[in-house]
């Protein structure tokens, strides 16, 4: 073989491992291209999502309406018991929310003996955020159909037959208005044309979303959050795990040596005549 033709093969060689280097160069680029590509279609999806998310947690909500009786800032605060008692429990509580049932089954009927003793009333804040998380509508009208029995005067009773008949976090049956009515109908005197007609219209719909606005502006995170007095009690009071027995003990301990308020029956709060009776009644603790 003359020099010529291998000099020419060796040329040749050269250019097709050149090209080839060059082709695996293209690849790369491209490859990292499509990546990167992808990764900023993430990213904008998520920058997205996350100015959704928020623009949800920050769309300011008027309540058109609130249920009757309730308290504090914009009457957003269900009270349940004597106004007059010497302590008060603050809960918030997400009607679809696994451990508020766990909470609820526990501890609700020593907490309803409370406030029939006059011993404690109970702030609720009915919040409603598990829907963003698992999609469905059970937060939302369980806390609307919560707004119309507090309107009808009922609140407690509804709350405690809910709880009691939770379905699964994942399973939406609170979303279901005819369910909600059909529980209603355990509550004496709670199943009624008006009070159907608020859980099937979203009559507090406003309500619920500016509850749910003053949960995400608050530091509180997750529920149930429960405090007494302002100090949270929830796992643990201190060192003191709560416990149906530990509760009575705390709260015994707080109201000692103060009057006990108007013994009463059932917790309820009786629903105002005019709205008169429920504009601006100031909450007796912080959030």
């Amino acid at each position: 073989m003359s020099e010529k033709n291998r000099e020419g093969k060796r040329t040749a060689r050269e250019r097709m491992l050149a090209q080839r280097a060059a082709d695996q160069a293209s690849s790369k680029r491209r490859k990292k291209l499509m990546v990167g590509g992808a990764a900023l279609v993430v990213i904008a999806a998520a920058v997205i999502t996350g100015v959704v998310v928020q623009n949800e947690r920050s769309k300011p909500e008027t309540p058109t309406a609130a249920p009757a009786g309730t308290i504090g800032d914009k009457n957003l605060v269900v009270p349940v018991g004597a106004s007059n008692a010497p302590s008060v429990l603050t809960v918030y509580e997400d009607p679809r929310c696994p451990a508020c049932g766990i909470f609820e089954r526990e501890f609700s009927s020593t907490i309803d003996q409370l406030e029939d003793a006059g011993k404690i009333s109970t702030n609720v804040h009915v919040v409603s955020f598990i829907d963003r998380a698992i999609p469905g509508k059970g937060s939302k009208n369980g806390a609307n159909a919560l707004a119309c029995a507090q309107d009808a005067g009922h609140f407690r009773d509804l709350h405690d037959v809910m709880y009691r008949n939770q379905p699964d976090e994942t399973n939406d049956a609170f979303g279901n208005k005819a369910v909600l009515l059909n529980l209603a109908k355990q509550v004496d005197g709670l199943d009624t044309p008006g009070f159907r007609a608020c859980v099937n219209d979203n009559k507090f719909g406003g309500w619920v979303s500016a509850v749910q606005q003053d949960f995400d502006k608050s530091s509180y995170k997750s529920t149930p959050t429960v405090l007494l007095n302002g100090q949270p009690i929830y796992p643990k009071n201190g060192n003191e795990e709560i416990t149906p027995a530990n509760l009575m003990k705390w709260v015994d301990a707080a109201n000692q040596g103060k009057q006990l308020g108007t013994a009463g029956s059932h917790g309820q709060t009786p629903a105002p005549t005019s709205t008169a009776s429920e504009a601006n009644n100031p909450s007796p603790t912080a959030g």
